[in-house]
């Protein structure tokens, strides 16, 4: 026989799942030193200008 479940705590569960990921993402996006940031950034150009240098340029004759 299927379980019975309260809808009304169902879908507040579901929504304080939600909510505990969408704090988890801020919690890393938000919760980053000055220091972390920086060095985030420095990297994240540092592979951007890696990959740019490792494009082909596309011949079209």
């Amino acid at each position: 026989m299927a379980k019975i479940i309260n809808l009304g705590q169902a879908r507040k569960q579901k929504k304080r799942e939600e909510k505990e990921r969408i704090a988890d993402v801020n919690r890393a996006k938000f919760g980053q030193t000055k220091a972390e940031k920086s060095q985030t950034s420095t990297e994240t150009r540092r592979q951007n200008s890696v990959l740019d240098g490792a494009k082909r340029s596309r011949d079209d004759d």
